[in-house]
């Protein structure tokens, strides 16, 4: 997994840690970085350090992945969508939901542009990540919507967003969930945007931070400063479109004319996509899970706020003033 460490840079909107404190560790973790990493990773340009926080940042391949080192121990919070957590909560394992910074839901069902509506996908295979994932949750409540039965599809873990399109673009699959992000190069490659995650799923959200009880009890103070560098960190990225930007490019090496960071940035800003005060809709999360049983992957009703931690998020706004 690739690591970064912090860059010292002169930011401001959190008060100073007492530079005589020896920093605290938080270990995270996001989903690979894409078009939108400037977005999820500028708490690394000296917001964690301002809080006297030394923040160690994974990349992972999927959701799913990122949660099962979640549990085991191997990181202290990470990025990922509550599907897949309130499964894992609901058999007991220890998950703790404690804020979502990109409730918005960018992602969508690409295809070929031969395929004129979600009933021509019968018969065809759908490139997704590994199960219970965001991807395949949109295929099946996107086919669902329009009456197509999942077992008439064959789906496909074809990896991340990149790889997933690759293999559209090279006829491996014939539609693909993937970020919106790919919507402004999608025609060249004569493919095309077949239908919005966020029409088909207006509730469902994208990612929230996930911790554990045992995190949160044996290191709160950590958990504390790590929300409320984040919460600074996207309120300043949101503002800084090409500083921001900029640093998408620094760490993807996409190069400078390719629209797709800027696409990514503009739909979450004017969709109001990202959340930097990390509020915590229980409501869409109780919906969320309540599909869990509509698609028979879970067998009884599970109480959302079993698996939320409300207090750290709290703690982070009181000590910033808010």
């Amino acid at each position: 997994m690739f690591r970064w460490t912090g860059l010292a840079v002169a930011l401001f909107l959190a008060p100073q840690a007492n530079a005589a404190d020896a920093p605290l560790v938080w270990r995270h973790a996001i989903i690979e970085a894409k078009s939108d990493a400037g977005i999820f990773m500028m708490v690394t340009q000296g917001f964690a350090e301002k809080q006297g926080l030394k923040l160690e940042i994974s990349q992972v391949k999927s959701d799913a992945i990122g949660l099962k080192a979640l549990i085991a121990g191997e990181l202290d919070s990470y990025d990922g969508i509550v599907g897949g957590t309130v499964l894992a909560a609901a058999h007991g394992a220890d998950v703790k939901l404690i804020g979502c910074h990109w409730p918005g839901l960018p992602h969508g069902i690409f295809s070929k542009a031969s395929i004129a509506s979600v009933k021509d996908l019968k018969g065809k295979t759908i490139a997704i990540s590994t199960p219970s994932s965001l991807p395949e949750i949109i295929a099946r409540e996107a086919l669902a919507k329009y009456g197509v039965p999942a077992d008439e599809v064959k789906f496909a873990n074809m990896g991340g967003d990149l790889d997933r399109f690759k293999a559209l673009v090279a006829g491996i699959a014939d539609a693909s969930v993937v970020s919106g992000e790919y919507e402004p190069i999608a025609e060249k490659e004569g493919l095309k945007l077949l239908v919005a995650g966020r029409d088909v799923l207006p509730n469902y959200m994208r990612l929230c931070y996930f911790s554990t009880a045992r995190a949160l009890s044996a290191r709160r103070e950590a958990a504390i400063r790590f929300m409320m560098a984040e919460m600074t960190a996207l309120h300043y990225a949101l503002s800084h479109r090409e500083e921001t930007l900029k640093l998408t490019r620094e760490i993807t090496g996409i190069k400078p004319d390719d629209p797709r960071p800027a696409y990514i940035f503009d739909d979450a800003l004017r969709t109001h996509a990202v959340d930097p005060d990390l509020n915590i809709p229980a409501d869409k999360a109780q919906w969320m899970a309540d599909q869990l049983i509509e698609d028979g992957k879970l067998a009884k009703h599970y109480d959302v706020h079993q698996m939320i931690d409300a207090s750290i998020r709290a703690d982070a706004l009181k000590r910033l003033g808010k």
